[in-house]
């Protein structure tokens, strides 16, 4: 049997606020400017767009744990292309920038094929672009 992993409420406004049940952390949404909100916090797309760069960060994380390799300074931008309508997102780019201290081409295609098989990564939809990219400081 699974437990719920969030609670959602409609506030009215075209805003939800989510309770991540485990912690109690609270998120708020609100519908972007191109699509009748006010743009005032992360639309649902735009945690989805997020969710990418968290997810590949964290797989990164681990796999640098595991393997002793140095992670610092690590970053990423994230930008969110929507489709004309039907409205869907129809590419996503994770720009991530690292530390390459202690990196040598070996640590630097473990952390990369980590990103690139993180959970969201390999949930979203097939034709969903995704374009990442990776500088090393």
């Amino acid at each position: 049997m699974s437990t719920d992993t969030a609670k959602v409420t409609y506030l009215g406004d075209l805003r939800t606020e989510a309770t991540h049940v485990r912690s109690g952390q609270h998120l708020i949404t609100d519908a972007p400017l191109d699509n009748q909100g006010k743009g005032e916090a992360f639309s649902p797309s735009d945690l989805l767009a997020t969710s990418l760069a968290s997810c590949m960060m964290t797989i990164m994380g681990i796999a640098a744990r595991d393997k002793g390799i140095p992670l610092t300074n690590l970053s990423a931008r994230v930008v969110k292309h929507m489709s004309p309508p039907p409205r869907q997102v129809a590419r996503i780019e994770v720009h991530i920038e690292l530390d390459a201290t202690g990196l040598g081409e070996r640590e630097k295609s473990i952390l990369e094929n980590a990103a690139h098989t993180c959970p969201v990564a390999r949930s979203l939809r097939a034709d969903l672009t995704q374009e990442i990219h990776f500088t090393y400081r």
